[in-house]
């Protein structure tokens, strides 16, 4: 686990490009990247993170929502167990970053409700349990009635409720800044423990630039290089940076990284004095066949979100509010604003009396099977028992998944870069579209 020796520092022009060397890069600040580099610190490693915008893409605009119980319905058969082990870890993983960091993450346990608006969306609802109990998970009906009781502004006019306990939420924007608090805190090298700061990185730990091409090094990944023209060397290199992966330079030969963006329209609302708390449950809504989802936040706004396109112009992130430039932006769709409002107010009417805050979109990277590329690359396209490329990780495509498989991607990685490899993860190989091997059959049904 030895740091890489830095060369001594170049000349360019009159200008001194630096060299940092820690024992893990990772590049991409989202909450995936994060998860990783926090997850890699605690276990005694060194780490940068580069990101010249942190927390700026996809991870700005999330809702947060940790439900692999109502994400059944994709059908991602072999991601439902990543899905349910990143649940089970995220009680005591939000409970140790908030010790370390000193920060609340906006994790919160309570249940998630599934709701339908009409006698169709009911069908679909008592569809979806049929499967997620044939799985094992527990979905248990309500009355409306009983719905009502717990969620007082629900509409009475639904016709169905469910309720699924064992989907959480956390705040995304707030979880950045606690991984960034704990990354940020480092021992004194007087308590005999090595310290992890890393020199020439702010904090100890940040890069705040943009990863251009990998570094490589006697046929391993040895660091990035910057597009200021530094250079991180490292021993372990992520690539977590999402929709930018596929264009990272230098790349291992014939590794394809098919990622392509799908843009969701967020929308975060305030709510009134008089009106909080407007739920206290996660909603989780079918309107006329329609998926929309309503988010409650500690601090007294909802967020409501659930469309879903592939064919939005890139342009401004917001439409209210300023929020930090990311090259993961794309314009708001005036369809979708509508749309989600309209259907909330379907399930939620005094939606119509929340201030409208700040209307967001944001690009997620998604594959061909809809699952993450996450793990080693083989050498020279080798099946999964070859020998893999040193240095190298991949960890992107997590498109709807991020926030909520975050420990178990943080924790896979580390497993790796400890030499240890997990057989149930194999189906999400970052090369299973590069043509080394057949793709694996994930039986993806795509929903609007």
């Amino acid at each position: 686990m030895g740091i890489p020796e830095s060369p001594p520092d170049t000349i360019a022009g009159s200008s001194i490009v630096p060299t940092i060397s820690a024992h893990v890069a990772v590049i991409g600040g989202g909450v995936i990247g994060h998860g990783i580099a926090w997850e890699a610190r605690r276990s005694g490693r060194s780490v940068v993170l580069i990101d010249d915008a942190p927390g700026s893409g996809a991870s700005w605009a999330a809702a947060g929502m940790l439900a692999p119980v109502s994400e059944l319905h994709y059908q991602e058969e072999e991601l439902l167990g990543l899905m349910l082990d990143a649940s089970e870890r995220w009680p005591q993983f939000a409970a140790d970053l908030t010790r370390v960091s000193g920060r609340g993450s906006g994790y919160l346990a309570t249940p998630t409700l599934a709701i339908g608006a009409d006698a169709g969306d009911r069908q679909a609802l008592m569809d979806l349990r049929g499967v997620q109990q044939a799985n094992g998970l527990a979905v248990e009906p309500l009355t409306v009635r009983e719905a009502r009781r717990r969620e007082p502004l629900l509409s009475p006019a639904i016709a169905c409720a469910l309720d699924t306990p064992a989907d959480h939420q956390v705040d995304p924007r707030r979880l950045v800044e606690c991984f960034r608090a704990a990354l940020a805190s480092h021992l004194p090298a007087s308590s005999g423990i090595a310290d992890t700061a890393v020199a020439g990185a702010l904090d100890g730990f940040a890069v705040a630039d943009r990863a251009v091409s990998l570094e490589w090094a006697d046929g391993a990944v040895a660091g990035v290089r910057l597009a200021g023209g530094g250079l991180v060397l490292a021993g372990e290199t992520v690539v977590a940076n999402g929709m930018a992966a596929a264009s990272l330079e230098n790349l291992p030969a014939g590794l394809r990284l098919p990622l392509r963006p799908v843009h969701g329209d967020i929308l975060r609302l305030a709510v009134p004095q008089h009106l909080q708390p407007l739920l206290t449950s996660t909603v989780r809504g079918l309107v006329r066949g329609v998926p929309v989802y309503l988010v409650p936040r500690e601090d007294g706004t909802v967020v409501i979100g659930a469309t879903q396109r592939e064919d939005a112009p890139a342009g401004a992130g917001t439409a209210s509010g300023a929020v930090p430039p990311s090259t993961g932006s794309s314009a708001v769709s005036a369809g979708g604003v509508y749309q989600l409002l309209r259907d909330a107010q379907v399930l939620v009417p005094a939606v119509a009396e929340l201030e409208l805050l700040e209307c967001t979109a944001r690009a997620r990277p998604a594959t061909p099977d809809n699952a993450p590329l996450l793990g080693r690359v083989p050498a020279d396209g080798g099946d999964a028992s070859a020998a893999h490329i040193p240095g190298l990780i991949v960890a992107t495509g997590f498109f709807r998944h991020g926030v909520l498989l975050t420990p178990a991607a943080a924790a896979i990685c580390r497993d790796l870069m400890e030499g240890k490899a997990d057989p149930r993860w194999q189906p999400f190989r970052p090369d299973r579209f590069s043509g080394r091997i057949p793709a694996p059959s994930f039986n993806i049904k795509e929903t609007a």
